[in-house]
């Protein structure tokens, strides 16, 4: 089974809702997490660690991962979907962005 992280900066919107569109298909586990340390579910290295792939929103996220995690990445492929914080909480645009931009890794 693929472990799926999705990452955004206070996990409140993005990456809770790339976590519920995702965590009906089969074959992988999904779990989402923020880069910033008063997000509602903070990155940790287990996190990091755990993932197989890491899908991050911005490409700051993905620079904060690799600056703080780097040790936990191990190889670990993190893909950048370039997903503004423009959106609400499984906003349909958000939605089909993330289905567009996530599947073909799947």
């Amino acid at each position: 089974m693929k472990k799926i992280l999705f990452v955004c900066s206070q996990n409140r919107l993005r990456s809770p809702t790339a976590e519920q569109v995702f965590s009906k298909r089969r074959g992988i586990e999904v779990e989402s997490a923020g880069t910033n340390h008063d997000a509602d579910n903070p990155l940790t290295h287990e996190l990091v660690a755990w993932a197989d792939i890491i899908f991050v929103m911005e490409k700051a996220h993905r620079a904060k991962l690799q600056k703080k995690f780097r040790s936990s990445l191990r190889g670990t492929r993190v893909i950048c979907l370039d997903i503004p914080d423009n959106y609400a909480f499984m906003d349909p645009e958000l939605v089909r962005l993330l289905e567009e931009r996530v599947s073909r890794y799947l």
